[in-house]
This record gives structure tokens, sequence and C-alpha cells, in this order.
């Protein structure tokens, strides 16, 4: 340890105050340095989400070309690889997509902070998706109706193909990103469908509202904002304020595909 000279010209070791003071720097800066870490992890992860949407983005564009329509969220008439939305994009890049298993690869949000066991499922390993697709636009989730891309399969109902001028902005029409899926706020994570709604839609929709911590993991996973990919292939990240709370027409009219925004659909 090093000493000094004390008042008498003797060497003395430092006070009980001085080590306390150099203990409570190197916290200081022990704790800062951890901060900064903390961050660049997570640019790191929300850069690798946004390089994920990117891709499928693109996959999006090549599935459209090849067809000339949207991948519908589940096609009865379709028994291939295209029957499933994440397994059609995912043949387009010659991938394959099990839903029966954990998000990998391009499917796997590094920053999505997976419940070890989702109150809503038995099956630890099933069912949590990581992306999920505007399906339905705003309004309730069912198979008639849809403001998205798509409607869910019925027995008696064929989904509809949405064709590429179905679609009247592609540049600002929502078509996935982050699995989310809620209103104001509340969010339920770890969905297959990208959607908002009015808070009873969602609560009487929701499965992991028996989980507590499902807003919470949202808000969490990029800090307060959502990676999402548009119709023209591009990637943003608004605010989860701006997706699911605003109620201006600018934040509305992203999540249909006539741009409008039809505030009607939010009603209780």
């Amino acid at each position: 340890m090093k000493h000094r000279l004390n008042t008498d010209g003797e060497e003395g070791a430092f006070s009980l105050v001085e080590l306390l003071v150099v203990i409570a720097i190197i916290g200081i800066l022990a704790a800062l340095l951890l901060v900064a870490v903390s961050r660049a992890k997570g640019k790191a992860q929300r850069i690798e989400c946004v390089n994920n949407l990117r891709q499928l983005g693109l996959a999006l564009q090549e599935f459209k070309a090849d067809h000339g329509f949207y991948p519908p969220f589940l096609d009865p008439a379709e028994h291939s690889e295209n029957r499933y939305w994440k397994n059609a994009l995912g043949y387009e890049m010659g991938l394959h997509h099990n839903t029966g298993y954990t998000p990998k690869g391009i499917w796997h949000c590094p920053s999505a902070n997976r419940p070890s066991n989702p109150a809503w499922n038995s099956h630890t390993e099933v069912g949590y998706d990581e992306y999920g697709y505007n399906v339905y636009g705003l309004g309730f989730l069912a198979p008639t109706n849809s403001l998205g891309l798509s409607s869910l399969w019925s027995s008696d109902l064929a989904t509809p193909h949405v064709n590429e001028l179905g679609v009247a902005s592609p540049g600002e029409m929502l078509a996935l990103g982050d699995g989310f899926y809620g209103g104001p706020g509340i969010i339920e994570d770890g969905v297959s469908i990208l959607g908002r709604a009015s808070e009873s839609a969602v609560l009487s929709h929701g499965h992991s509202f028996q989980d507590p911590e499902s807003t919470q993991r949202s808000q969490a996973r990029h800090q307060g904002r959502a990676n999402v990919v548009f119709c023209d292939g591009h990637v943003e990240s608004p605010t989860l304020t701006f997706l699911f709370e605003d109620t201006s027409d600018a934040a509305l009219v992203h999540w249909n595909r006539d741009h409008s925004p039809h505030r009607e659909k939010l009603a209780p």
C-alpha cells in the first residue's frame, strides 16, 4: 500500500475516508462502463434485427414478383411450401421454416426476451414467434373485413389474395416486424400477427396477458421501439407509442392497405 508522510514527518497509510472515496470512484467508473457496454450490445442486437427484417423484406418483394400477390397468412388452397406466410418467405430465401421450433437464424431477434415458460402455452418451445405479419391492419382479429395483407384461415372462407394494386401506398404500409399485437398501454409479444386494436379487443384475443410481463418484455426489446418492414421493403424503427397508442391519421394509415385511418375500427 502506498504511504505518505504524516504531520510528524513519518510515513502513514491512507485514511479510511480516502479509501472509501477511491472505492466509490472505482464503483462509479465501473457502473458507467457497464452502461456503455449494455448500450453497445443493445445497438448491435437492434442492427442484427434490422438486417433480419431487410432480408425478409427482400423475400417479400421476390414472392410478390413471382406470384403477383402478397403471401397470405395461411392459404387453405395451398398445400406446398407457400401454405403459411413464413414458409413462403423462407422458400424464397432457400430456407425452411418449421413453426414448431424455437426461432433461429433470420427468424430470431437477438433482443427478444423469450419467456422460459409462456403462461399461455404448455410447450415452452412452441407458439412463440419473434416476428409477426400484418394480417388484418386495424381492428379485431377476424377472418372478414381485413385491412391488412391477408386474413386468417377458416373452414368456410377462402383466404383472399392481396395483389400489388391492392395496397394503395406500399411505402407507408406495414408488412411485418417484431411480433407485437396490442393497443394503448398493453402489448402482447411472441405472436405471428403484427397488429393493433382497441384495448378490449386485445384483451379478448390475448393469450400471454395471463403473463403480466408481456408488455414489459415488449417495451424492453428495443428500448420502446419496434423494428418493422414496409410493403416496399424498407425498414424503420418507430416507437411503440406511435404504433399502438397514437390515434392521428399519420399513425393509423400505416396499418391499412387502403391508406385510410379507419379510426372506427378502434372503437371498444
